[in-house]
């Protein structure tokens, strides 16, 4: 018996010092503001749905997004480890979400299934990518119930990417995850946000 607690110590102690470092993780100061304006129109059954100003979405909770381009490899590689991603903060005071470089109808061919798993937005004209300033996806990003970008990852890049899942942590007092896990693709620059 006293060796399977010393094995258990073991493991747990990485567990305890992620967790004291993600306390530690403090405010951003960002500068980007999402114009009030600024619409999000939802893919609902594969068709585009009433786009509304985003300050619509964030009335409750604050947004949880990775944002991918469906025309590119870097977007698709990344569509299970997003997914897994986005999974681990259901249930919190986030609302986790796609937003898709795309009509409607291409947006719904890239996600196939995972169009009734999570609220998808589609941003054809990367309105909402040049808002938030993206220069490369895929990109996550957090966006606080204030229109203020929080956090944000772009490319593929576990440490940065779990910075983003921190933030969301922090600022709905869940818990974080760490990054990469077994299966994960290996760090990758993004492609062009803006196409």
């Amino acid at each position: 018996m006293h060796d399977a607690n010393v094995r258990h110590a073991k493991r747990s102690a990485p567990r305890r010092a992620a967790i004291i470092r993600r306390v530690a993780v403090t405010e951003t100061n960002s500068d980007i503001k999402l114009p009030t304006d600024l619409i999000l129109t939802p893919l609902v059954k594969g068709a585009g749905g009433t786009g509304r100003p985003v300050m619509e979405w964030l009335t409750t909770f604050h947004l949880a997004s990775v944002v991918l381009d469906p025309y590119t490899n870097e977007s698709s590689w990344i569509l299970r480890t997003a997914s897994r991603v986005l999974e681990e903060f259901r249930g919190c005071d986030v609302r986790i979400n796609m937003i898709v470089t795309a009509t409607p109808e291409d947006a719904a061919r890239f996600l196939g299934p995972l169009t009734d798993r999570f609220l998808v937005f589609c941003d054809p004209n990367r309105d909402v990518v040049k808002a938030m300033q993206l220069t490369e996806l895929p990109a996550f990003v957090l966006t606080r119930v204030d229109g203020v970008v929080d956090a944000k990852a772009e490319g593929w890049n576990p440490n940065e990417w779990e910075k983003v899942c921190d933030a969301i942590a922090r600022i709905t007092k869940w818990s974080s995850i760490e990054l990469p896990a077994a299966g994960d693709p290996v760090p990758f620059h993004g492609s062009p946000a803006l196409g």
